[in-house]
């Protein structure tokens, strides 16, 4: 049945047209009604357009959102294709139980977190998201479900992690979980002047840290150029003290005509950031959800970027390349004018993951948000993608808006093997696009 689509857009600002919405029960119980291709719609927290399906039908998975058993003694938790993460922490963080892979928001749904095969601030010692799912029930188009899981229909398991949700309907995902001590965290920081001393400190901490990410000062010129923040923790063991309570979410309450994310708005963030963060690396003890989820204290903090929306850019560059390519590319938005309201920069592990188009590579991983600011944006988007490419790289699919198929065949040769456990019942806008010709 057609519906209003306001609310089905991605997190990155693009809006879905002309779709018709369906429920994932009508969905399963005659999926051949449905003459449009389909995609399920979980959170909308992809930046780009993968969850999007202009032209075809949404199926409404976050209807799908019940947590169904949990084992508290060997973590183990099977829940439906919308629940989302958030949901699982308030379960099984009070019974000492932890998501073994997380992203950098705990509102995307469980089934988007395997579809896109989602990696954290743990790569290195975890891998992705698809490593810890043991099972997930499959809805085909032709009525047929599956279960699916490292050692059960091993192809289709293989192609639906991190899938683009292209190859049926999840409706259920069991998750093995990772036990901890508590429910915070033992968290230092270190500010370094650059990006060599980034890379010291990133080798490092991965030996010693379950968990490691950088913020880079992007607008850093001259002498301060690669500056940033080094965070690097581990779960805090227990205490007999009452844990810190994160603080509640702040809405973000305008919807502003324009970006508020500019050069001199950034300038002044970029220098409260860095003065906020502690000066010495001491050890403290936070709760989880500060050190995880710093941008889902704020909600609807995506309207800062203005009616236009953001434009994200992530790529993964082998570690021989890594730091020459890290530099040209931050070198390339400061040359372009274009201000990256969070920069981030990370080192994969080797870890393999047990899905075909999964994005991670050993290596090292920058991202940056821009407001989009039309064809100025695009073009140094289209900049950065040929500098990672070039070091032997791949640029993130799920987070791109324009990612072209020369780019997507680049960073994925072996796509068309992908492509044969894709469900023709299903479909994307982006899906169409970098399949094109």
């Amino acid at each position: 049945m057609p519906s209003d689509l306001k609310h089905y857009r991605s997190w990155g600002g693009l809006a879905a047209h002309d779709c018709q919405i369906v429920a994932p029960e009508a969905w399963s119980a005659e999926p051949g009604l449905y003459r449009k291709p389909a995609l399920a719609y979980g959170n909308g927290r992809s930046y780009g357009d993968s969850c999007l399906n202009d032209g075809g039908a949404l199926i409404a998975a976050r209807q799908l959102d019940r947590i169904l058993a949990f084992d508290r003694e060997s973590g183990l938790i099977t829940c439906e294709a919308g629940v989302l993460l958030d949901a699982v922490l308030n379960h099984v963080v009070p019974l000492g139980w932890f998501l073994p892979v997380t992203p950098g928001t705990a509102f995307v749904t469980v089934a988007g977190a395997v579809a896109n095969d989602v990696h954290g601030k743990n790569h290195h010692r975890a891998g992705t998201f698809g490593r810890h799912v043991r099972a997930f029930e499959l809805v085909r188009s032709d009525g047929t479900r599956l279960t699916c899981g490292p050692d059960m229909n091993c192809p289709l398991f293989a192609a639906t992690v991190g899938g683009f949700g292209l190859t049926g309907l999840i409706t259920q995902v069991t998750l093995q979980l990772m036990r901890v001590p508590s429910a915070e965290m033992r968290q230092e920081v270190v500010h370094f002047d650059g990006l060599d001393r980034f890379f010291e400190i990133a080798a490092e901490s991965d030996e010693t840290h379950e968990y490691t990410v950088a913020w880079i000062d992007a607008l850093a010129e001259g002498a301060h150029f690669g500056r940033g923040v080094f965070f690097r923790a581990n779960h805090a063991p227990a205490s007999d003290l009452p844990p810190g309570r994160a603080a509640r979410p702040l809405p973000f309450p305008i919807k502003p005509p324009f970006p508020l994310i500019n050069r001199l708005s950034l300038l002044a963030f970029n220098a409260l950031y860095r003065a906020a963060q502690p000066r010495t690396p001491e050890p403290r003890r936070i709760p989880y959800r500060p050190f995880f989820y710093p941008l889902d204290r704020v909600n609807n903090w995506n309207r800062a970027y203005g009616p236009k929306g953001l434009r994200q850019f992530q790529c993964a560059v082998p570690m021989a390349q890594a730091r020459e390519a890290v530099e040209e590319m931050l070198k390339r938005t400061l040359a372009a004018g274009e201000t990256s309201f969070l920069t981030v920069l990370k080192i994969f592990g080797d870890v393999p993951s047990r899905g075909m188009m999964s994005f991670p590579i050993a290596g090292a991983t920058l991202t940056l948000d821009f407001p989009h600011r039309g064809e100025r944006t695009l073009r140094l988007l289209d900049e950065l993608d040929r500098i990672a490419l070039a070091a032997g790289g791949r640029v993130n699919p799920y987070k791109d808006a324009r990612m072209s198929a020369e780019t997507f065949e680049a960073s994925f040769p072996h796509w068309r093997e992908f492509a044969k456990q894709v469900d023709p019942g299903f479909s994307s806008g982006f899906w169409r696009r970098v399949t094109a010709g």
